[in-house]
């Protein structure tokens, strides 16, 4: 996401310069450099003085029975207690959900201003997330559960508040545009429209605890959804401050319901509640899961073991290299777009990338959280993947490959250092290998491999065999050979072209997978309207009948 800066910094300075009629529009919500709706302090949640996370179900803050404490990814002290439900405390949540129909809480033909309302709300969530005190806020506090540089964490704030700006006024509504077609006759016309599907349920990752989240709920509510929101216990906090912000801003506190629980116990809500749609962002085991458990009704954007390919022209090494770097190990490579494998041409081989590939790695540290604590893969796990890899014929240790020293991070977390492995392309494609090779290790950990003019085709093969398509890259200004690429792959998300990178999707352009009909996008008005609205065929046929018609014969 570190693409995005410049572009943020003169976002936020044309914002200063109107700084004064934004707060005039909006001094009926609350004043400039406010944080009433928060309930914690980010600086301050620690193991002396622990955050508490609250459940909101049918339009207020409730407890559980049971607490689970989440220890700090830094310290491993315990700093967060997160009221989860258990399954003998679903039957509110439950009620909840069945108390929307299926023709949703709005759409074209029921409660239309709905859409206007919600084109407020997003104003001026959008005008808070843009305050400084605000998006400082909740950068520190997903700094605080998701070990990341302050950077990468601004950044994440500053692309949901541009994703809000981008819903704000009548762009609500004009995602349920209809169409029209005229019909065979005087009086009949049929209309297209994007109709709600009623309760659904949104259940989102670790590794953004906001963007993700807040993209995928607001979604739902825009075209007429109830939604029921459960994200990642460990960073659930971070969102249960901003639907408080939603709150402030207007959003009805009946519109949203947000559970806290273990997995097993969300499955039994989903199994007993029936939501028409589940949006899923996560690993691929859980998503093919829910799958069956929910008869397909399901989106998916699931793990991707993400490619790149560095075409024959060499041009601009240090930007590549820096590209290759950011892909790989911006937020401990805990991103489902993260640089996975490193296919290059002989001719940068032959160029001074892999040095300068290493110079950039070795400039990463704990103190600033350029690396950090990986959530879900320990570092055992991650070093014993890197010891089979270097089990393979004429595979080799290019850098990285050992545990983080002198800190604190609990050994339920990993904590390596960036690491790259070299795997011959003749190797990779091996029936034992390939499955090995291509396993997603989501931390700070990438293969490369190499091919000549010939191999393409090989690698075109490995490409063809992988599971996931999220995001690749394909690095040149080679015209030809980006078509022949492009034109022999799938990933959803692709960047071609010298500066074409794997991460740092912002809000205006779709982010998501291909290949797969249970795939979903976020973030766009094509991805909202495919993710969260079905197609609704009206066809009016109000006459008059012809003259002198007469009842046919049968058929």
């Amino acid at each position: 996401m570190m693409y995005r800066l410049s572009a943020y910094r003169q976002l936020k300075n044309r914002a200063s310069s109107s700084h004064l009629s934004w707060i005039t529009l909006f001094n009926s919500t609350r004043s400039n450099h406010t944080l009433s709706f928060a309930t914690v302090k980010a600086e301050e949640v620690s193991g002396s003085q622990p955050a508490e996370v609250h459940n909101l179900v049918q339009g207020k803050w409730t407890k559980s029975s049971s607490w689970n404490t989440i220890l700090d990814p830094l310290n491993g002290q315990p700093f967060i207690k997160v009221a989860e439900v258990n399954e003998s405390e679903l039957q509110p949540f439950v009620e909840s959900l069945s108390k929307c129909p299926k023709h949703g809480l709005h759409n074209p033909f029921k409660a239309p201003e709905r859409y206007l309302m919600l084109g407020d709300v997003s104003t001026k969530a959008a005008h808070a997330l843009g305050l400084p005190e605000v998006s400082d806020f909740f950068a520190k506090l997903i700094q605080r559960v998701s070990p990341k540089s302050y950077q990468q964490a601004l950044i994440e704030v500053l692309v949901t508040q541009k994703f809000l700006e981008n819903f704000c006024g009548d762009q609500v509504r004009f995602l349920a545009r209809s169409f029209a077609v005229p019909g065979n006759h005087l009086g009949q016309q049929s209309h297209g429209f994007r109709w709600p599907y009623g309760p659904v349920a949104v259940i989102a990752p670790f590794n953004f605890p906001l963007e993700i989240p807040l993209l995928q709920l607001m979604g739902a509510l825009y075209m007429g959804n109830k939604p029921v929101l459960k994200v990642d216990s460990k960073v659930c906090i971070v969102m249960e401050q901003m639907l408080r912000l939603l709150h402030e801003c207007g959003l009805p506190v009946d519109d949203v319901d947000f559970i806290n629980s273990d997995g097993k116990t969300m499955n039994k809500l989903l199994v007993e509640a029936k939501p028409r749609m589940t949006l899923f962002t996560g690993s691929s085991r859980v998503a093919e899961k829910l799958a069956d458990d929910l008869s397909g009704r399901v989106k998916l954007e699931d793990a991707g073991f993400d490619w790149k390919i560095l075409g024959p022209d060499v041009n601009e090494v240090d930007y590549v290299a820096w590209v290759c770097d950011q892909d790989a190990y911006a937020c401990s490579g805990q991103k489902c777009s993260a640089e996975s494998i490193l296919f290059m041409h002989e001719n940068w081989s032959e160029s001074s990338l892999l040095d300068k590939m290493t110079e950039l790695a070795a400039r990463r540290k704990l103190d600033d959280l350029t690396i950090g604590p990986v959530l879900t893969v320990t570092t055992e796990t991650m070093l014993n993947h890197a010891k089979k890899l270097l089990q393979i014929p004429g595979s080799r240790l290019l850098f990285g490959g050992e545990a983080l020293q002198n800190h604190s991070i609990p050994k339920i977390y990993g904590a390596i250092k960036p690491t790259a492995i070299f795997v011959p392309l003749e190797e990779i494609i091996k029936d034992e290998h390939y499955p090995l090779v291509t396993k997603e290790i989501f931390g700070p950990f990438q293969v490369v491999t190499e091919y000549k003019d010939n191999q393409l085709p090989l690698v075109l093969d490995a490409l063809e065999k992988m599971h996931a398509h999220l995001t690749a890259a394909v690095v040149s200004n080679d015209i030809l050979f980006l078509q022949k690429v492009i034109g022999n792959s799938v990933n959803g998300t692709t960047y071609a072209g010298l500066r074409a990178r794997t991460t740092g999707a912002p809000q205006n352009h779709w982010f998501g997978p291909a290949g797969d009909p249970r795939g979903a996008g976020i973030g766009t008005p094509e991805a909202i309207k495919l993710v969260w609205s079905c197609h609704r065929e009206i066809i009016y046929d109000v006459g008059p009948m012809p003259l002198g018609w007469k009842v046919p014969a049968s058929t």
